[in-house]
């Protein structure tokens, strides 16, 4: 659960009073709705009919889902602790904002501003240390975060990023579409981080690095240029053998000679006639 403030502990047992819910059941909508960033809540509570999911606009699920009259009070609750959020500087974050879960405890950590660093006395929560951001200042209200041998963990879901800080390197990861349930070193047969997520156990090398220490990280080296095969323009020709003239001059001598003999048999069986027979063998030499 979030710590409330003493003005925290006030709105929420004004909350409660007014909807008829217990100051519990009230604080674990807020929890919950914050979680969500202000628009949208999962919770799990007895007095809203066990589990359930509220959306901003009017969608509301609860367990007795046939109890129209519940889930009406739901809506109005989650309706006002809503606006009651966004009237918070800093609460609400686009892309960026996650409650903090260790052991158990959530807390909310401060963001720079004077409305919610635990001085201005209408905050609603206490503000964490700062020093327990170490993920770096682009990232706030982990959903979960945790660690072991020297290696600890953020997870920031709505952001869908990792952190994973290890022997003083800080890494930031993009999360993919992965529900990061927690993260854990496997340290036998060679050291990697794995995560467990709807699709099982995957290595935390398989997700795409977004910053190394506040840094982007190194884009790979260029591939070499491509090399290409030598042109035989420019080569030595002197290991082939010429091209003999004489040879294919014979050749097509003989080819003529042989094709006027052909036409003279032709013309000996009256195939061809006499006039025939000189045009061809005059059409043929004038190509000796």
């Amino acid at each position: 659960m979030a710590q409330l403030s003493p003005a925290g502990i006030s709105a929420v047992q004004d909350i409660a009073q007014r909807h008829g819910f217990s100051f519990d059941a009230v604080q674990t909508m807020l929890d919950a709705v914050l979680n969500g960033n202000g628009s949208m809540a999962q919770f799990s509570h007895y007095e809203f009919g066990g589990s359930g999911q509220w959306m901003q606009g009017g969608m509301t699920m609860i367990g007795d889902m046939f109890n129209n009259y519940l889930k009406g009070r739901v809506d109005n609750l989650c309706s006002e602790l809503s606006r009651l959020i966004s009237n918070q500087s800093g609460l609400i974050r686009t892309g960026s904002f996650q409650s903090q879960t260790q052991n158990g405890n959530t807390s909310y950590n401060s963001i720079g501003d004077a409305s919610n660093d635990g001085s201005n006395p209408n905050s609603l929560f206490v503000a964490a240390p700062a020093q327990a951001n170490w993920w770096g200042p682009d990232l706030k209200f982990p959903n979960s975060s945790g660690g072991q041998n020297g290696m600890r963990y953020a997870w920031f879901s709505q952001a869908r990023r990792l952190a994973i800080e290890s022997n003083g390197q800080v890494i930031i990861y993009d999360t993919l579409d992965h529900n990061i349930g927690g993260v854990s070193q496997q340290q036998s047969g060679g050291y990697s981080v794995t995560f467990s997520s709807q699709y099982g156990y995957v290595d935390v090398s398989r997700l795409p690095v977004i910053s190394i220490n506040g840094q982007p990280p190194l884009a790979p080296a260029p591939p070499p240029p491509p090399t290409y095969a030598p042109s035989y323009s420019n080569t030595d020709q002197s290991g082939y053998a010429p091209v003999n003239n004489s040879v294919m001059a014979s050749n097509r001598d003989g080819d003529i000679f042989a094709s006027i003999e052909k036409l003279a048999a032709l013309q000996s069986r009256g195939i061809l006639s006499e006039q025939e027979y000189a045009s061809k063998k005059a059409e043929l030499l004038s190509r000796l």
